[in-house]
């Protein structure tokens, strides 16, 4: 916390000389740890001084000037005192200049011994007081000014923590395997795993992360003053010597052999283990890998599949889990990393409670439903990236609960067929091309989801199910198979119709399990639970012309209803439908369903221009359409001329494209081959749209 305090000028005399190096320091008490003053070596005004030594105040020891870059010329006086003991940074300086560390505290905050016996025992803030009033008494205090300072304090009680070196156990990250074959230690391993590829991060930046981590590892401290967790497990006598081993028995037979006492006086260590040193075992612990070693569920279980985590514990967890399993299992713990995004407010904030910027979740869940909340986080997390989430809008939520509305009313829909049956009944034409065609959009899109899950494009996943639900089954399939007001329906037609809904429910579950597990069980009698089902393997293929014809019949039944609201057609009022084709066969199978969903009485082919209809141009195929009223010849051929003139500076573009030598050169067989396409396509197009203008 930035807090006010104070900065204490002290003079520290130099050896065998009447001049004085002014150290400004915010915790004088810590000057009887001090074990070098330090300048900037490009300090002019203290280069005659490095190398020379100093008195350390109100103690009988001399000290050193030593020069480092760490220091800022500018800050204070330019000169600091160095205590290992007491200060990462004056650590890390003491480790380069291999300087002596002495501990000053005791661990209730109390001097220890190593200080001049005129404090030991004071409290830390106490001996401050006490230093400071015999700095002054000796002469040495040259100034005290207000400065404002970062304090550390614990979160928990408020109280300032003291910076202060302690024995602890670590983990040799780096150092080289005298029993491992490859002769790498264990972070090296752990860094080829993820380099070679056998364990993958999606997404894959975050592998840089990992290797900067793992490239500049340092030894891994485990040890942890807390009063939970695994105890470490070493014994030691009342002289301090120790053992490690796995309980108090084998503690003791160890110490007999290395030191020859007998029944020795042993303490347990009251250190816990670090939460990650316990947790990098999960992957194997979890099925006793280590306790039991080789058992039947580890050899089962492990490697597992995949790890769906958060990009910030990559170094704590994921990376220790690698090393561990490389260790102990001698094979990677999971194949696949999948690091999850981080949620953002619409400003781009992390979203969090401290920031005020988080809703709710469980209002949101009672507002929306859990499933709502499910799909609209994932319909808007692009694979491993951040997300944006509108709080006041709570957009995607709404279309989330939505679409719940939309799968209960289809629910609804087929429900109210069921009492319809007529197992006599066969399926016309229409209902088998619905069915047919169904069914390859289904195969169709499983391989996609599919493709997309191994690839963790969840969202890409969901918006594909989504679409096929929303659209292909809701809007498209059932009515294309819904029998007319109040007649029956063809047993095998209901009853692949709520076969297609289980499939969707299976497909959807992973992403909505609570609405889909019951849907599931309203449509029929079920043996089992979608929560444990395991979606069929994919082996079939979609056949991609009836895919194609089902895409046809779309945008022609999109394009006459279009056509019969200008026209100010009601629902009621029927057409005379006539087609101009060279593919007459391609729309014998949908006719009857084309019929049905335009209202058309009937389809006839014809081979010239109708009179008196509205004419329009489907790819290279012309339809007619017949009503009881008067043609608008003129918005007709405002109509068509719009649509020529899209089609000519569609094929403009093509032709620019094509007659580029540098992209014909460059481009792959199959995109010149569409390209290709394309222009044929317009081409037919335009000559459709000028024949039907030349009609009229």
């Amino acid at each position: 916390q930035e807090e006010k305090g104070f900065m204490w000028h002290i003079a520290y005399p130099v050896e065998n000389s009447n001049e004085r190096l002014v150290v400004a320091t915010t915790r004088p008490e810590t000057l009887l740890g001090d074990v070098a003053v330090m300048v900037n070596p490009e300090d002019a005004r203290y280069q005659h001084l490095i190398g020379q030594r100093v008195h350390l105040p109100l103690c009988e020891r001399l000290i050193p000037v030593i020069a480092d870059a760490y220091v800022d010329k500018d800050f204070g006086t330019g000169v600091v005192k160095v205590t290992p003991a007491h200060d990462a940074n004056d650590f890390a300086v003491g480790v380069r200049h291999q300087l002596p560390q002495i501990n000053i505290f005791n661990l209730d905050a109390s001097v220890n011994d190593q200080a001049p016996k005129a404090y030991q025992g004071l409290d830390r803030f106490k001996a401050r007081e006490q230093i400071v009033q015999d700095l002054k008494e000796a002469g040495l205090l040259v100034e005290v000014k207000a400065h404002t300072l970062m304090v550390p304090r614990c979160e928990r009680t408020g109280q300032i923590i003291e910076p202060m070196l302690t024995d602890q156990w670590f983990v040799a990250m780096t150092e080289k395997s005298q029993l491992d074959p490859t002769g790498l230690s264990i972070a090296e391993k752990a860094i080829r795993a993820v380099e070679s590829g056998e364990v993958r991060f999606v997404p894959e930046n975050w592998v840089n992360t990992y290797n900067q981590w793992m490239k500049n590892i340092q030894d891994w401290c485990i040890s942890r003053q807390l009063w939970w967790g695994h105890q470490i497990p070493a014994w030691y006598d009342t002289e301090g010597r120790f053992v490690v081993a796995g309980n108090e028995k084998e503690a003791q037979d160890k110490f007999y052999e290395i030191h020859g006492i007998e029944s020795a006086v042993l303490k347990q260590d009251e250190d816990c283990l670090d939460t990650w040193f316990s947790s990098w075992l999960w992957p194997f612990e979890v099925f006793k890998g280590y306790s039991n070693p080789g058992n039947e569920d580890v050899q089962y279980y492990y490697p597992t599949n995949t790890l769906v985590t958060a990009p910030e514990i990559i170094f704590f967890w994921v990376a220790r889990m690698i090393v561990a399993g490389l260790e102990y299992e001698k094979n990677i713990p999971f194949k696949d990393v999948y690091f999850t995004g981080i949620v953002r407010d619409e400003l781009g904030k992390k979203m969090s409670k401290s920031l005020g910027n988080s809703p709710d979740l469980l209002l949101l869940i009672d507002k929306y439903g859990a499933d709502a909340i499910r799909f609209g986080i994932l319909i808007s997390s692009p694979a491993g990236n951040d997300l944006l989430f509108d709080v006041k809008e709570e957009s995607t939520l709404k279309q989330g609960s939505f679409f719940i509305n939309k799968l209960w009313n289809a629910l609804k829909l087929v429900k109210m067929w069921e009492a319809r049956q007529s197992p006599e009944m066969a399926a016309d034409a229409g209902n088998e091309f619905a069915m047919d065609w169904f069914n390859n959009r289904l195969i169709e899109a499983s391989a996609e989801v599919e493709k997309a899950m191994q690839q963790f494009k969840l969202s890409e996943a969901l918006k594909t199910i989504y679409s096929l639900i929303w659209d292909d089954f809701c809007s498209w399939y059932l009515e294309w198979v819904k029998p007319g007001f109040e007649q029956p329906i063809s047993t095998a037609v209901y009853q692949k119709t709520v076969a297609n809904f289980e499939s969707l429910m299976q497909l959807l579950h992973p992403f909505m399990p609570f609405v889909t597990e019951e849907i599931y069980h309203l449509l029929n009698q079920q043996a089992d639970d979608l929560t444990i089902k395991q979606l069929p393997s994919l082996t079939a293929t979609a056949d991609s012309k009836i895919i194609h014809q089902g895409l046809l019949l779309k945008e022609v039944i999109t394009a006459i209803r279009e056509s019969r609201n200008k026209n100010l057609l009601k629902p009621k009022e029927t057409i005379e439908l006539y087609l101009q084709t060279d593919q007459e066969s391609v729309y014998t199978r949908i006719q009857n369903i084309l019929c049905k969903q335009v209202n058309a009485t009937s389809l006839g082919f014809v081979n010239t221009a109708v009179n008196n209809a509205s004419v329009i141009n489907i790819e290279k195929d012309k339809f007619y359409v017949v009503t009881n009223k008067e043609v608008d010849k003129d918005g007709l051929k405002a109509d068509l001329l719009k649509d020529l003139a899209h089609q000519q500076g569609f094929l403009v573009s093509v032709e620019k494209k094509l007659g580029n030598e540098k992209f014909v050169a460059n481009a792959k067989p199959d995109v010149l081959e569409m390209e290709q396409k394309k222009k044929a396509d317009a081409l037919a197009r335009i000559k459709a749209i000028e024949e039907s203008l030349a009609a009229l």
